[in-house]
């Protein structure tokens, strides 16, 4: 059980029988009254972000969230195959459980498998992956504007924006939680 006093980002629990995490939290001690606990907390399941207030009194079970290591394989139209890279099992997802969560993951990567009570409900990818840019306009010698970008696609198909100086064939770095380029790789 966890008191909403011990709230803190990222922590995870139980609230009406689904799992949520905490993305942003406020203790709040007013003039007058009792103190309180103002939260933003995401559902889990749904990927639904709800304001929730709760006294710091108030208790919850923590929710267990496994994250499995799995290789994601390929996907064959409809659904998204995993390979647990331990035990050889696959299982098959369908793009809702997946969201968008692949856009920055080739075939045969790594990838974090989340479920709550045996039910899987979402992909977490690496933090960053190096991507080979497949298509963007050339940059133009002497448009040097500070900070301007242009939109490119990398091998996935995803968009980004990257600086003018990137060239199609380039290996870029990306975060995969903002969808912002971070320079080239190394290598």
């Amino acid at each position: 059980m966890i008191s909403a006093g011990e709230f803190r980002n990222g922590v995870t629990m139980e609230y009406e029988g689904d799992p949520y995490v905490i993305v942003e939290f406020q203790h709040v001690k007013p003039g007058k009254g009792a103190a309180f606990v103002r939260t933003k907390v995401k559902n889990l399941k749904t990927g639904a972000v709800l304001e929730k207030t709760f006294r710091p009194t108030e208790k919850m079970p923590r929710a267990h969230i496994d994250r499995q290591d799995m290789q994601y394989l390929y996907n064959d139209g409809e659904l998204y195959h995993f390979m647990n890279t331990e035990t050889f099992d696959q299982i098959a997802l369908n793009a809702a459980d997946v969201d968008d969560s692949l856009k920055f993951v080739r075939e045969n990567d790594v990838v974090k498998v989340l479920s709550y009570a045996g039910k899987v409900f979402g992909i977490e990818p690496p933090m960053f992956v190096e991507l080979e840019i497949t298509d963007t306009e050339p940059g133009f010698a002497g448009n040097t504007a500070q900070g301007a970008t242009k939109p490119a696609i990398v091998e996935t198909g995803a968009q980004i924006q990257v600086p003018l100086f990137i060239n199609q064939g380039e290996i870029v770095k990306i975060d995969t939680r903002t969808g912002e380029y971070l320079g080239r790789a190394n290598g």
